[in-house]
């Protein structure tokens, strides 16, 4: 099962995933980035930067093991996950500045998401260079996640009716998908899993916390709108989980460092729907400015 799970299903399932993405995107929506360039350069800037900084640290305070550090850091670099634009609709986000985070996040990332594993290799472990992620690699994760996204857009540009219509259909299988994905993860790691939930279950807590709030606060320092905070905070703490499952399964060959992205696709949801639910509290108590 594991290496089925890991050699089609897992691969197939972030593509069915990316794929929805693409159907809800047009080149209108990266265009969009333009009018927003405060809001933008700011979550950008918080993903990219803080958040690794943010979870190295994390990694080194709760003392992981190495395999376990370097599945945190495969997490941190990867984009935010398709369901932050469902989060982001349901709590009051900009769900268009929402979607084009997730799509210019996901075509940077193939190229910082390498660099980042890369240098937590080389510093959890010095002598294991094989491991690292080579240009063929970087061009496995290329395809895995910019093919799928392209080929929605595709059949959103020539068949309009078709890709509004199958929108809802496949988002709410993207999340079942999602669900029965984590779900075989865990079974088939769940050995493994019950050994490491102790070290796991509280740095994925603090740092999915912590992501979410920094996603929130950093861009309303910077006068953000409250719409845009909302959109960047779920796109900084809903991380690609299946994502980072598939980079540590079929690109490092390595089950355990899937184990971070496992916990913490299932725990997030969680996290995001009582994170969203405050700062909704917490906007019915603030007066109403233009």
């Amino acid at each position: 099962m594991g290496s089925a799970l890991t050699t089609i299903a897992l691969p197939v399932a972030l593509g069915i995933i990316m794929f929805g993405l693409g159907l809800s995107l047009t080149l209108g929506d990266f265009a969009r980035v333009a009018k927003h360039p405060k809001a933008v350069i700011v979550a950008l800037a918080s993903q990219l930067v803080v958040l690794p900084a943010l979870c190295f640290g994390l990694v080194l305070l709760f003392n992981l093991p190495p395999v376990l550090a370097v599945g945190m850091m495969i997490l941190a670099a990867s984009p935010g996950g398709t369901t932050a634009n469902l989060y982001s609709h349901l709590f009051g986000g900009d769900v268009a500045l929402n979607i084009s985070l997730t799509a210019v996040n996901s075509v940077i990332s193939v190229l910082t998401l390498p660099l980042i594993v890369n240098l937590s290799l080389g510093y959890f472990y010095p002598a294991g260079g094989q491991l690292g992620i080579d240009v063929v690699e970087a061009l496995k994760v290329f395809a895995i996640v910019l093919i799928p996204v392209a080929l929605g857009m595709l059949v959103r540009r020539w068949r309009p009716a078709f890709a509004t219509a199958m929108n809802t259909p496949v988002r709410i299988a993207s999340i079942i998908i999602l669900v029965v994905v984590i779900a075989g993860a865990v079974i088939s790691n769940l050995t493994p899993l019950m050994e490491n939930i102790g070290a796991l279950a509280g740095i994925t807590v603090v740092f999915c916390l912590l992501s979410l709030t920094i996603g929130f606060l950093v861009p309303r320092l910077f006068r953000v709108t409250r719409p845009q905070a909302v959109a960047s905070s779920f796109e900084i703490g809903i991380h690609n989980a299946t994502l980072a499952i598939v980079i540590a399964q079929t690109v490092l060959n390595n089950f355990e460092m899937s184990l971070p992205g496992a916990v913490y696709g299932v725990l997030m949801f969680f996290i995001a729907a009582a994170f969203g639910f405050v700062i909704s509290r917490i906007a019915a108590k603030e007066p109403v400015t233009a």
